[in-house]
């Protein structure tokens, strides 16, 4: 235990630029504070200080010794306050950023019961489509389905997999013909995401080979994939939506999936938050709920 003391001696030495000072913070002798230090640099024999009778300054080979001691206690306290909120009960509030239908339909009621598991957990949700930037606006986590950027300052997980499928309404299928191949989807009519003024080509991967893209003939285009949904149950034409948002409609037989022999484009889900030394107790029991949870409800 002698060994970790001259560790912390060191590194309170250093950090506080000299033995007299670390001597008050330790609240201990300056000659205790040079002998520790001393029995340390014989131990390993190197010096660790230049020393006059004015300063104390780091050596080139105790600065590199002190920014590894500075790291390596760090992650002992790290380990203590862990050890410390793994006593106690979850606790705290969260602000959380997700997309609208997606957190609503499937983020909103894991979080439900999170909140029934955990009596002393707050959540502040926020739904909304953009991409929040997470330290600028103060949140503690976001759901996304969209690109991360380069991701500065953040920490990622990926907690669920949405697969695309291709569907339409019965009375559809029986006017216009089921769909053999991708090709076939350009001649039918369909219901089409258009954000921005571009519609959003429907994408099919290919093994070994480049990804199929095609767009069908669109005379209604739409910003909301819940609308197109319901455009599409009500025989409008053919539509490319998450597996989730169409599994009840699909088992209703309001709608029917298309080229199922075909795999559909996967768009992942990430959980995001800002870049801290280790994730505190309340967030990190939303994450792991996410990441267990959500895989169900997308297959």
């Amino acid at each position: 235990m002698e060994r970790f003391t001259g560790i912390s001696v060191f590194v309170e030495v250093a950090d506080a630029g000299g033995f007299s000072a670390a001597a008050a913070r330790l609240n201990l002798t300056r000659s205790a504070v040079g002998k520790t230090v001393s029995r340390l640099e014989q131990r390993h024999g190197v010096r660790l200080f230049n020393r006059t009778t004015r300063t104390q300054n780091l050596t080139e080979e105790g600065q590199l010794f002190y920014e590894s001691c500075q790291k390596a206690l760090g992650e002992i306290k790290t380990a203590e306050s862990l050890l410390e909120s793994g006593r106690r009960e979850i606790r705290g509030r969260l602000r959380i950023s997700m997309p609208v239908l997606f957190g609503r339909q499937c983020v909103a009621p894991l979080l439900r019961d999170l909140l029934q598991a955990h009596p002393h957990l707050e959540f502040d949700l926020s739904f909304n489509d953009r991409v929040i930037d997470l330290l600028d606006e103060g949140f503690d986590l976001a759901v996304r389905n969209a690109p991360l950027g380069n991701g500065a300052g953040l920490m990622m997980r990926t907690v669920a997999e949405q697969r695309m499928t291709v569907c339409a309404s019965p009375a559809y299928l029986e006017a216009r013909g089921m769909p053999k191949k991708v090709a076939e989807l350009a001649a039918h009519e369909g219901v089409v995401y258009c954000r921005g003024g571009e519609p959003r080509s429907w994408t099919f991967p290919a093994e070994g080979k480049a990804a199929e893209a095609v767009l069908p003939q669109a005379r209604l285009r739409l910003d909301d994939l819940a609308a197109i949904a319901d455009a599409a149950a009500a025989g409008f034409g053919l539509a490319w939506l998450p597996c989730w948002l169409v599994r009840e409609r699909v088992q209703k037989g309001e709608l029917v999936r298309v080229l199922t022999d075909r795999p559909g484009l996967i768009f992942k889900a990430h959980a995001v938050w800002p870049q801290t030394q280790h994730v505190l107790p309340k967030l990190r029991v939303v994450i792991d709920k996410l990441a267990n949870a959500l895989p169900r409800i997308m297959e």
